[in-house]
């Protein structure tokens, strides 16, 4: 009777952990995928920003000819 009882609280005891571990890594893939929202908005910012300075500065070399 111990050993059907040991083998019970085991499996539990696997599944339990599974779990704590497959609701760790949904919480962390939800952060990197905020993370890489974040980062993308960052970078589509620059992007814009350097646009307008190039052309700004293109402006700038014409109005120099």
């Amino acid at each position: 009777m111990f050993w059907p009882m040991l083998a019970i609280a085991l499996g539990f005891l696997g599944i339990a952990v599974l779990g704590v571990l497959g609701i760790r890594v949904f919480i962390e893939a939800q952060r990197l995928g905020r993370q890489v929202t974040h980062t993308t908005q960052r970078i589509n910012r620059a992007a814009e920003d350097l646009e307008r300075a190039a052309t700004d500065l293109a402006r700038t070399g014409d109005a120099l000819r």
